[in-house]
């Protein structure tokens, strides 16, 4: 019997294989240094607000001192402002780093993003006509509507691009993702010309801001992110097996147009939610992807972990600067995030290092 490489033989003849050389030891490091540094910010965020509030103030509520544990006023700052609204970055930097990884390494593009499946623009239509027709206007309906939006416009993406010779194919989801968006962009628009108290509404959710989130709220949309997180990781493996190409993939067992569906199944769940919670927020969900793949290499299941944890801890860093950029209004967050990923996204188009999502693992 041939002994291969990494196998050491026994007293009685037989082999053992030998442990797994610690190559996953720096990605272990990496996520526990991103959830150590997510820790600290969100601690920061429960510091820092827009109101008279002062971070020493902020400090004692947090530690338990009596004096400010009786201040009403600190109490809603901190429990009933800063808190849901740094759950709320963490959840939705989660969804979107997740959900750009997931769909980066089902197209093999590594400039994809969730815009691509509909989601944005459908929430978007949804949004205008839950304001016009349907005289929604608290935040609550405006996210249900938002959510059921987002995931009709990718159910009808998966439908278009899931029958036929080329079903499932990366090209053809995003074909069929950037013409529904295209569609549902132009209905909103023309809703919105012809209502301007609509419009008015519509653009303070469409510029993504966490102002104004409700513990109870996130609360409500725990289930639905669980389930695309656990349909994300699941996914990983397969995803593995098509970084090496189709062909490669079926030998394997795998079923390409069906992984790349399951993908953008979960892909509209997780992007929903976040666009729900925050309206559209622009390049986290490429940017996010493409660091966790400079650092966890071609392995999956560290990507999509990596890319949730860097995608929450910008986004809780962006949220924080907000409000501070131009006190006591506020920036959003979408803006900060647009002037720092557009220039990014230009140097990671024009890089001669730009590497592939979906390399096997």
């Amino acid at each position: 019997m041939s002994i291969t490489q990494g196998d050491e033989p026994e007293a009685d003849g037989s082999t053992h294989q030998a442990p797994p050389a610690p190559r996953n030891r720096p990605v272990r490091r990496a996520a526990l240094a991103l959830l150590v540094l997510l820790l600290g910010l969100a601690v920061a965020s429960l510091l820092i607000g827009t109101g008279s509030s002062s971070p020493a103030r902020a400090w004692e509520f947090l530690v338990g001192a009596p004096d400010a544990r009786a201040d009403p006023q600190l109490r809603l700052a901190v429990l009933d402002v800063r808190l849901p609204r740094t759950l709320a970055a963490v959840l939705v930097g989660v969804c979107l780093g997740t959900s750009g990884c997931l769909l980066q390494a089902a197209t093999r593009n590594p400039l994809a993003e969730t815009g691509l499946l509909g989601v944005n623009s459908g929430a978007a239509f949804a949004v205008v006509l839950a304001l016009t027709f349907f005289g929604a206007d608290s935040p609550t309906a405006l996210l249900l509507w938002a959510l059921l939006g987002g995931m009709a416009a990718s159910a009808v993406v998966l439908l278009l691009a899931g029958s036929g010779r080329a079903a499932g194919s990366p090209l053809r989801l995003v074909l069929a993702g950037s013409a529904l968006g295209a569609t549902f962009h132009g209905l909103t628009a023309y809703v919105l010309l012809g209502t301007q108290s609509t419009f008015d509404t519509y653009r303070y959710w469409t510029i993504g801001s966490l102002a104004g989130v409700e513990t109870g709220t996130l609360l409500r949309l725990l289930p639905l992110v669980a389930l695309g997180l656990l349909t994300a990781f699941g996914c990983a493996r397969p995803l593995s097996a098509l970084g090496l190409g189709d062909d490669a993939a079926r030998s394997l067992g795998h079923h390409p147009a069906a992984i790349r569906l399951v993908v953008a199944g979960a892909v509209a769940l997780l992007a929903g939610c976040a666009v729900a919670v925050a309206g559209p927020i622009a390049f986290l969900g490429l940017l996010a992807p493409y660091a966790a793949r400079a650092l966890a290499g071609a392995r999956t299941t560290a990507q999509l972990a990596l890319s949730g944890l860097i995608a929450a801890d910008v986004m809780i860093v962006a949220d924080v600067l907000a409000r501070i950029v131009i006190r006591p209004w506020e920036t959003p967050v979408s803006v900060l995030l647009a002037f720092v990923g557009g220039p990014l996204l230009v140097w990671i188009a024009r890089s001669s290092r730009l590497s592939t999502a979906g390399a096997s693992a």
